[in-house]
């Protein structure tokens, strides 16, 4: 009986464990809220540390972003990792200004 129990509760554990590290697609409303928290800090308006700080905190809503906004929100993260550096592709830069263009369509569409 021991060993059951014993063995029922690793079970247990290691199922519980699992859970934690599965993340959760979040829905379009709720990717949404997270993003405008995101846009609406000022602080990631200012220059390349305000870049740096947009793509940061975009990264971890992005992984677990809708299916319809993840592409959105990586274009939002490529732009501002390029814009950030300190010499950025400037040809690189004009090439990404249509994939943002179609990032904020779609915040717009998905996001109102």
């Amino acid at each position: 009986m021991k060993k059951l129990a014993t063995v029922l509760v690793a079970a247990g554990l290691v199922f519980s464990a699992s859970a934690c590290t599965a993340p959760n697609q979040l829905s379009t409303a709720e990717t949404c809220e997270r993003v405008q928290v995101v846009l609406s800090n000022q602080a990631n308006k200012v220059g390349k540390t305000g870049l740096v700080r947009l793509a940061n905190q975009i990264r971890p809503i992005e992984a677990v972003a809708s299916d319809d906004l993840k592409p959105a929100l990586g274009s939002y993260i490529d732009y501002a990792d390029e814009a950030s550096k300190e010499t950025p592709d400037q040809d690189k830069l004009a090439g990404m200004q249509a994939k943002n263009q179609e990032a904020n369509t779609a915040l717009s569409t998905f996001c109102k």
